[in-house]
């Protein structure tokens, strides 16, 4: 099997699925149908270059995972709820 090549560009992305959207690295080589190793290396090497938000203080960023998560599972409940009253309403109607 050949070594496959990735450019900048997809690397930059998959070091900004980790740092400002807050997936793990498995998480996000998985995502990307990548090993969990080359992410991590790219993190560590593209991590600090302009336009990438370092990888600060661990809890913190385990806290801001934790709350994006959160907030997407709120936004998904209450897109649920908007659909089943206008559902609702329409059957009253």
């Amino acid at each position: 099997m050949p070594r496959r090549r990735f450019s900048r560009e997809f690397k930059l992305s998959a070091v900004q699925l980790v740092n400002e959207q807050g997936y793990s690295v498995p998480e996000a080589a998985r995502s990307l149908g990548i090993d969990p190793a080359n992410v991590r290396g790219w993190v560590e090497k593209l991590s600090g270059e302009a336009g990438v938000v370092p990888s600060g203080d661990g809890a913190l960023q385990a806290e801001l995972r934790r709350l994006r998560r959160e907030n997407a599972r709120l936004l998904m409940e209450r897109d649920i709820l908007k659909k089943a009253a206008a559902f609702f309403a329409k059957e009253q109607a």
